[in-house]
């Protein structure tokens, strides 16, 4: 078996006293969708961001994120940014952040191919393409608008037109439907499926949305409180979840909630405090399954090839 394209080892990130990621470990190999799903606050933008190695200012980090085989957490900031745009490159949450206001939407696509060797009117021409591909209408007037002037669907289409111009072997999507609505959100999810069969290289999907991993993803890293707590296929992961946050997390998901039942069910207690996380497992204080022994760390128990749950009470 080849070597996976992205490999994660005990990724650590922490802003001050906050550890927002406390040792998460994950693979994608070429030509597969990886999903990152939790609730808000588990650490899934910190780890989007740290694969792309562009963590917030002031955070430490640890650990490696290698892509290629090359750990780009202990490249220098030149060989970082050539492998953004190359081998990686992310369609953020917020495509607004993601562009300069300042500047035509063709004039940044153009920029963003400063390392190619070509005639402006080639840039220009691969870009248009791209707008075309990603179902932007009229790719030629695009270009010449600024990003302000485009509606939040046409935003996002722009952002993975930016994302895939230079087809990087890896592609982060952090959240892409989140901002959207339903109609644009079903036209995003099916461009994206569109794209996963023309994509030779690997797609890390991070989201909250229990539905856009069950669409696009055929493997599920489950987090919570910046741990990995299971790993699994799409199906094992929906229809024999082990971990109790696992359970509890489909269990709240609107399209898994019998029809009649009048409300959501939720999950007890709070997330734990970052600043001072558990010393054991830290789902342990809303566990139904809880015992003594998950004051210390669970162990990772194997369920066949590709099924891994951290717990004490799910042992096989």
């Amino acid at each position: 078996m080849t070597e996976p394209l992205l490999q994660v080892r005990d990724l650590r990130v922490a802003y001050g006293p906050v550890q927002a990621l406390r040792g998460a470990s994950l693979n994608a190999r070429a030509g597969e969708v990886v999903g990152i799903v939790g609730e808000s606050g588990c650490g899934k933008s910190t780890l989007a961001a740290a694969l792309i190695g562009l963590p917030a200012p002031g955070a430490t980090v640890s650990g490696e994120v290698r892509i290629g085989g090359d750990d780009l957490l202990a490249l220098p900031e030149p060989a970082r940014r050539r492998l953004r745009g190359e081998r990686v490159a992310m369609i953020f949450q917020d495509p607004m952040t993601a562009f300069n206001p300042v500047l035509t939407l063709g004039d940044q696509l153009i920029d963003f191919q400063h390392r190619l060797a070509e005639p402006r009117a080639a840039k220009r021409g691969r870009a248009r393409a791209m707008l075309a591909r990603v179902g932007l209408p009229d790719p030629d007037l695009a270009l010449h608008r600024y990003v302000h002037e485009l509606s939040g669907g046409m935003r996002q289409r722009a952002a993975i037109a930016a994302a895939l111009l230079m087809r990087p072997p890896l592609l982060v999507a952090d959240e892409p439907t989140t901002a959207l609505d339903v109609t644009m959100e079903a036209q995003i999810l099916h461009l994206l499926r569109e794209l996963r069969g023309e994509h030779q290289g690997a797609i890390v999907i991070i989201t909250h949305h229990l539905g856009v991993v069950g669409e696009l993803c055929d493997r599920v890293y489950v987090m919570y409180a910046g741990e990995v707590v299971e790993e699994g296929t799409v199906e094992e992961i929906y229809h024999t979840p082990r971990h109790p946050y696992t359970r509890a997390l489909i269990a709240c998901d609107p399209a898994h909630v019998a029809q009649g039942q009048g409300h959501l069910p939720t999950i007890p207690g709070r997330v734990p405090d970052l600043a001072a996380p558990p010393a054991g497992c830290a789902f342990a204080a809303r566990c139904p399954l809880a015992s003594a022994r998950c004051a210390t760390p669970p162990p990772r128990h194997r369920f066949g090839p590709t099924q891994v749950a951290a717990c004490y009470a799910v042992a096989p």
